[in-house]
Order: C-alpha cells, then structure tokens, then sequence
C-alpha cells in the first residue's frame, strides 16, 4: 500500500570507512565532514545533514563555511529553528553581534511559528544578552 511518504536511503559508502575507528581527532573531524558532504551530494535538501556540516564546520573555527552551510539550511528549511539559534552563536563567537541579532530575531519568529516554545525561550534570552 503506497503512502505517498518518500524515503531516503544513504549507502553505507556516506560514511568514510575509518570513521568508525578514527586514530586522531582531527582525522574523525574530516570524515565527518567528508561523509556529511558525501550525504549531500546524494541528497541537497538534508536538512539534518546540512546542519551537522554547519555545526562542524563551526566547531572547527570555519566560521564563513559554517554560516554559508546553516544559510543555505535555512533557504532549503526555514523551519528548521535550531539552525538560527546556531548561526546566531556562530555569528556572536566571530564578534558580528548585529547578524547575531538579526538571525535572532528571524530564529523566534520559526519559533513562534511552530510552537518550539524551548527554542523561542533559549533565543530570546540570547538576544537580551546580545541587546545589552
């Protein structure tokens, strides 16, 4: 019986083959970047994909590429409120409180707009710090 529901399914081949047993940090870091870019070479439009690549690009200091990732995230899933709350991070740490705000102020209205009342309490807290 077809549902009309869509399944994507990622081959094993997305995850770099020493990923599961990495010898250095930093090697784990490029395969997980390396299978997350492989997922989305497969499949654009993976919301959670593109925001894992974000948030590892982010937490290796690559603040231009982490932004573009959770910019792109947001044009393809404006709905998807913990990619603004991210970015919003990502753009205080880098000292562009203005962006900071403004990725704020879009973040609480996904929030408002999907009842993610946990999300909308962590954003607003953010922006009055940010706004002090």
């Amino acid at each position: 019986m077809a549902t009309g529901l869509a399944i994507s399914i990622v081959s094993v081949s997305a995850i770099a083959a020493n990923y599961a047993n990495p010898t250095h940090r930093d090697v784990r870091k490029m395969d997980k970047i390396a299978g997350l870019t492989e997922i989305l070479a497969m499949d654009p439009k993976n919301s959670f994909a593109r925001y894992g690549l974000a948030m590892e690009l982010a937490g290796g200091g690559e603040t231009e590429g982490a932004l573009q990732e959770f910019d792109t995230l947001l044009e393809n899933d404006p709905g998807y409120t913990a990619g603004y709350f991210m970015a919003a991070q990502t753009l205080a740490s880098a000292g562009r409180t203005p962006e900071a705000i403004q990725r704020l102020k879009s973040g609480i209205e996904s929030a408002k707009n999907s009842g993610n009342h946990h999300a909308l309490s962590e954003m607003q807290a953010m922006l009055e710090e940010l706004e002090r």
